[in-house]
This record gives C-alpha cells, sequence and structure tokens, in this order.
C-alpha cells in the first residue's frame, strides 16, 4: 500500500472509492441527441483505465422539457437514457471506476427559444444576466411537477447502475429557490430560510422515496453567494448544517460564489493568471465545521496541490477536472511515481469557453480529450523506425517531435530561434499567462527523454533539411504578422507582436486596429494602458475580441476598464497618415459609406499571420507527396499514403501556422493527427 495521502481509499457510505482523486461533474458537450453515446463513453472510460477513483457525468443532466439545455447535455428525462448510461457505467466499472451523475434543473440558466420553446421558470421574475431570459414566475403546479421529474430522473439513473447521483444548485433552481435575490415567492418556498430551502428537500425526500436510503445522493452547491443581497457564508454555513441534519445526503460538494455573470463564472471557476485552489480553504471550514464528507473541485491543477488538500484534512475527495482533460492518465503517472510526465493544466479554459460558444470541450494542447474514438493518448511504437525532421519549435513542430520521438522515430529539429516556444514565448511573457510555456516546456522535457536533436539558432533552408537524410520532412514554421491590410499607411503602423515582444514602445495615444479578434490585441491593450497610455480598440466585428470568449475576456476587462480604454465596434480601419509627429486614422463602416477620424501617435494592427511557407515551396517538388495531404485519410485517422513522386527520398508537409493562422490547439492537433501514423 502507498502511503500517499491521494492514493488511500475512501468509504462513502457501502460504497470504497480506490483513492482520493476524483472527476467532478462537468459537461464536455459530447452527447449525441442528448445521450451519452460512444463518444462520451470513450472520453470518461480513458480516464476510468488510468485509475481515477470516481468520475461524475454531466454538469449538468436536465431532469425536465422546459430546462433545456444551453448547450450539449444529457436529457435525463427520457427513459433511453438508461441503456446508454449503463453502457458507459459497466465499462467505468470494469476498470474499476466508480460513476456518479448531476442532475439538475436550469430553472433561469436557460433561454425559452430552446428545445420545445416553453417559458423558462424559477421563484421570481428576476432574469439571469448570463443567459437573458425573463422568466416565469413558479406556480403550485410547476413546484410539484418538477420534483416529480427529479425523482424520475432519479430512478432512472438507479436503473442505469450508477453509483450514486448530484444535484446541481449553484446557479440552477435548487438555489435560485434558496437566495432572497432570485426568491420572491410568499410562504411555504419563500421567505424564511427554511422555506427558501423547502423546494430542495422535497426533492431530496422525493428522490429517496423513489430509490431507497441505500442509493447515495450529494449535493453540489454554494456556501457563499459573494454576491450583494444574496446567500452569505453565515446562512451558507448554516444550510451545510441542515442538509447534513436531514439524512438525505451523503456527501456535501462544496464551492464558493455565484454563477449569473461572466466575471461571477470566472471566479467560481478561475482560470490562468488567477490564484490556485482558492476556495480550498473556504470548503475545509465547512467539512471542519459539519464533519461530514465533502468534495471540492476549483483550479485544483497540479498533485501537490490535491495532495495537500487531502492530507491537511480540508476534502475527502479532491476534485482535478480540467488537469484530467489535459492528462487522462495523471492518476496512474502517480502511482507509477512519473509525476513529472504528468502533462500540465494551464488554466487557459479552452475547454469551458468553447462549451459556452456551443462548441465542445477540447484541451487547449491535448488534442486526443474528446476524441478518444480516434486520437491516442498514450502514442503507439512504429513498426519501422524513421528519420524524421522537423524545421519550427513552436506548438505544432514540438507535439510533431513529441509524437515522433514516442513512435521511435529519430527526429532532427531546426528552430530559428534559441530556443523552443514560437507564439507561445509572446503569450507567456505576460505574467498572467506565463503558464502557457508550460505547453513547450512539458513538450521539450518529453523529447529530451525519447532522445530528440535540436538544432537552435538554425534558420534551417533545402540545403540543412535534405544533409539528414530525412524519411519525413514536418515544416512548422509559423507565420509572422499581417499588418498590409490598409489602403495607404501600412509603413506607418505596428503589429501586436511589435508590442509584446518589446520590440515597438508603447505610445501615449494608440488606436488599436484589431481585425483577428484573437488574444494579441488585448495583450497588447493592457500593457500599452499599464503605462498610463490611453487606448482605443477598434474593431469592424459587432462584439470585440470573439476569439477570446467569455471566462477569458474577464481578465482583461478588470484590467482595462480601470483604465483609460475606449472599445469601438463595427468600424475598420481604412488609412493612416502621418499629420507633423502625430498619426491621422481614418475609420470606415462595413454598414454604410461613412468616416471618422481619430489623431493618435501610434496605430497598431492585429490582422494574424501569413504562413511562413518559403522552405515548404522549396521542398515540395523535391517531395515524393509533392506536399499533398490526404484529407480523407487525415480525418479518419488513417495514415498518409500519397506518391505522386516516388523517385524522391522523403515525403513533406507543413502544420500549424505555416499553413494558415489559426490557433494553439489547431496547431497541436495538425500534429497528432499526422505524426501518430507516420
Amino acid at each position: 500500500m502507498s502511503n500517499d495521502p491521494l492514493l488511500q481509499p475512501y468509504q462513502l457510505k457501502h460504497l470504497t472509492l480506490r483513492n482520493r482523486i476524483m472527476i467532478t461533474s462537468h459537461e464536455p458537450a459530447y452527447p449525441e441527441d442528448g445521450m451519452p453515446k460512444e463518444r462520451y463513453r470513450a472520453y470518461h472510460v480513458e480516464r476510468a483505465k488510468a485509475g481515477v477513483a470516481l468520475t461524475m457525468t454531466a454538469g449538468s443532466a436536465s431532469v425536465a422539457r422546459d430546462s433545456p439545455p444551453v448547450f450539449n447535455n444529457i436529457l435525463v428525462w427520457k427513459d433511453e437514457v438508461v441503456g446508454w448510461m449503463k453502457q458507459l457505467v459497466d465499462e467505468c466499472h470494469d476498470h474499476g471506476a466508480a460513476v456518479m451523475i448531476q442532475l439538475t434543473h436550469l430553472g433561469r440558466r436557460t433561454r425559452w427559444d430552446k428545445a420545445d420553446w416553453l417559458p423558462v421558470v424559477a421563484p421570481s421574475h428576476e432574469r439571469e444576466a448570463a443567459h437573458r431570459a425573463f422568466p416565469k414566475r413558479m406556480e403550485d403546479w410547476d413546484i410539484a411537477r418538477i420534483i416529480g421529474d427529479f425523482a424520475d430522473a432519479a430512478e432512472r439513473m438507479k436503473a442505469a447502475g450508477v453509483d450514486g447521483i448530484e444535484l446541481e444548485a449553484y446557479g440552477h433552481l435548487l438555489e435560485q429557490f434558496w437566495s432572497p435575490l432570485t426568491n420572491d415567492l410568499e410562504a411555504p418556498y419563500g421567505g424564511s430560510l427554511d422555506n427558501r430551502l423547502r423546494f430542495t428537500f422535497d426533492v431530496l425526500r422525493a428522490i429517496r422515496e423513489r430509490c431507497g436510503d441505500e442509493f447515495i445522493v450529494g449535493l453540489r452547491y454554494t456556501g457563499d453567494q459573494d454576491l450583494p443581497g444574496g446567500m452569505a457564508k453565515a446562512e451558507g454555513m448554516e444550510v451545510s448544517q441542515k442538509l447534513k441534519a436531514s439524512g438525505l445526503v451523503d456527501f456535501l460538494n462544496v464551492v464558493k460564489g455565484h454563477i449569473d455573470t461572466d466575471p461571477g463564472l470566472t471566479d467560481l471557476i478561475p482560470i490562468q493568471g488567477m490564484r490556485s485552489a482558492p476556495h480550498l480553504d473556504f470548503a475545509g471550514e465547512i467539512r471542519a465545521a459539519t464533519n461530514f464528507p465533502v468534495f471540492h473541485a476549483a483550479r485544483i491543477p497540479d498533485v501537490a496541490t490535491a495532495r495537500h488538500a487531502i492530507a491537511s484534512g480540508k476534502l475527502d475527495m479532491v476534485g482535478m477536472t480540467r488537469a484530467h482533460m489535459a492528462d487522462p492518465h495523471l492518476v496512474r503517472k502517480v502511482i507509477e511515481g512519473r509525476e513529472d510526465d504528468i502533462r500540465p493544466c494551464v488554466g487557459a479554459n479552452y475547454c469551458l469557453d468553447r462549451i459556452y460558444q456551443g462548441g465542445m470541450a477540447f484541451c487547449l494542447h491535448n488534442a486526443a480529450t474528446g476524441r478518444e474514438q480516434t486520437m491516442p493518448q498514450s502514442i503507439p511504437a512504429a513498426e519501422a523506425k524513421k528519420r524524421i525532421t522537423i524545421v519550427g519549435a513552436g506548438p505544432a513542430g514540438m507535439e510533431a517531435a513529441r509524437v515522433a520521438a514516442e513512435r521511435g522515430h529519430a527526429v532532427t529539429v531546426f528552430e530559428a530561434a534559441d530556443r523552443p516556444g514560437g507564439q507561445i514565448r509572446l503569450t507567456a511573457l505576460d505574467e498572467r499567462r506565463r503558464e502557457m510555456i508550460s505547453i513547450i516546456d512539458w513538450r521539450t522535457a518529453q523529447c529530451e527523454k525519447h532522445g530528440v536533436t535540436f538544432n537552435f539558432n538554425s534558420f534551417a533552408d533545402a540545403a540543412d533539411v535534405l544533409a539528414t537524410g530525412p524519411d519525413e520532412v514536418i515544416v512548422a514554421t509559423g507565420g509572422l504578422p499581417h499588418v498590409e491590410v490598409l489602403e495607404s499607411g501600412n509603413d506607418l503602423v505596428c503589429s501586436a507582436w511589435d508590442i509584446l515582444s518589446g520590440d515597438v514602445k508603447p505610445g501615449q495615444s494608440v488606436l488599436i486596429f484589431d481585425d483577428a479578434g484573437d488574444h494579441a490585441a488585448l495583450q497588447a491593450a493592457d500593457l500599452i494602458s499599464a503605462t498610463g497610455a490611453q487606448v482605443e480598440i477598434v474593431t469592424p466585428d459587432r462584439s470585440f475580441a470573439p476569439e477570446v470568449m467569455a471566462m477569458n475576456l474577464v481578465p482583461y476587462m478588470r484590467n482595462l476598464q480601470k483604465r483609460d480604454t475606449t472599445f469601438t465596434v463595427t468600424w475598420r480601419l481604412l488609412s493612416v497618415a502621418r499629420e507633423g509627429n502625430r498619426l491621422r486614422a481614418v475609420l470606415g463602416s462595413d454598414y454604410g459609406d461613412v468616416r471618422r477620424e481619430r489623431l493618435v501617435d501610434q496605430v497598431v494592427v492585429n490582422h494574424g499571420t501569413r504562413p511562413l511557407d518559403d522552405l515548404y515551396f522549396e521542398l515540395k517538388p523535391l517531395s515524393r507527396n509533392l506536399g499533398e495531404v490526404d484529407y480523407d485519410a487525415l480525418t479518419e485517422g488513417r495514415a498518409q499514403a500519397l506518391d505522386q513522386n516516388p523517385g524522391a527520398a522523403f515525403r513533406l508537409f507543413r502544420i500549424g501556422d505555416a499553413v494558415s493562422a489559426r490557433n494553439t490547439h489547431a496547431a497541436i492537433y495538425d500534429a497528432l493527427r499526422l505524426v501518430k501514423d507516420l
């Protein structure tokens, strides 16, 4: 037996959990037709195989028709869900992991124009800012109906063989009853704290009557809304005690804060640049006060923090959910003493931000997560060893080198800079985003373990590449900023990269033209405005920074709104001209023939990158495949087999921004799905 606190078993009622690490309920938006089908099952099974004690599905599964998901959630109000969940549960059980599911009614935290176009319901007419729907104030028959919906859903999940269920309270209908801000009903469901809790206890009693006392039932809730007029810490502690005393729940899963706005959500589920485990001590207070099983997750990204949470007695089970998206084999690596090999969660929050934009949750730098059916989480060895030469050591090139080396190939990397990183190095210069460099550092360490040869300060030409005698050549040279987008005055502007790198010093009155909508413009604005400069960000889009997405936008706004910054949407920079020692910028609109002017001393353009592809085109006629990629094979997970120039010695591919300006995830996915079959 290990003496590692994380690896000790935990007894929850009749259920023995094999260690103290869990994946808390979350919705990666992988269901199909509202069901947890093959993709969903493969995602959870991958983590079960690697040793996690408990994986919680759904965040959250909807119990009723009038709780339509705002992104792709499991629909547990349908009977057909039982069969799909049973397959998932059985397969995870085969690998020794317990499975639970989180159930909810969203109340006002959804929209009326989803699914069946039913009105959203809540215990008041107060609208939630995040989803914008004005709810119907619930009637007695709504309350009775939804209590029955919860009981029906719990019974279905018991039939599916889950080890237990968790009810979602914070932000959702249960908590909407709890909070004075969202409950203006009269007694018996409004007014005093006991009245506001009555609906929750009615739901719990209905579940117990249907599923029995032995069935494990927990609650995920906030012990402090941290919101003026809301449920504060003292009342939250009273709620915690009442939940324990009821005898209706078996564990408490504690969070802190509120999720009705983007800033609130980001504080409750912190991202990079924010403090790790900010609510751990709070959860520990509830455990100490209640002496009851307490689970918790909120930016616990590393094993050391998780181990402290258990060893200190603050938690009984520690949630490492985003960490398991980054590395599903985290527990196995802890067990095997390979913590240095754990792919780190960098807190980029690409996973969560994507689902709120209507996409699937993908890890920024693990492209196999969510694609377990086609992409390997562990790289298999190749049948034959090859010589693979990679040009460029940004995220695409480093992932290509890592995967090729783990395949057993002899890998040589050329990089023009003095160290790896590419655009990630620029990003990580920002103290708030410094964790991003771990994307490169982890790959560098893995490459070194597998004997990759690096040639830094090497601006490789065709002769350098050919001198390595390659079987495969991968061009991952990235791109350079494209600023020549104006009718005139292109020579008078600088790029966001120039600002971030320090090559150009910030001006005092600065116009930033953002036609890419990604992090670079906001990072430049943050850096410039911090000097006391006046900054205006202009975009032709109807909203600014759409590629940054909601939760990542919050830290930028908290900085920029304190400074002299202005956001101007639906205007396009047309030209720049020198006027004395200043610059006259002319703005136009895609919506009509109108003009505005600005007089500033600096213009910064963010318009993405253009591929640095000279080497690729130089090598293309010398290659066996003439640079062509079989897209059918690539997307279906098969090896490349094109061979139009069979007399040539090598095949040639390019990946990442050397193809077109995209993002870090796209670059890494390019590399993984190509190189896994080389």
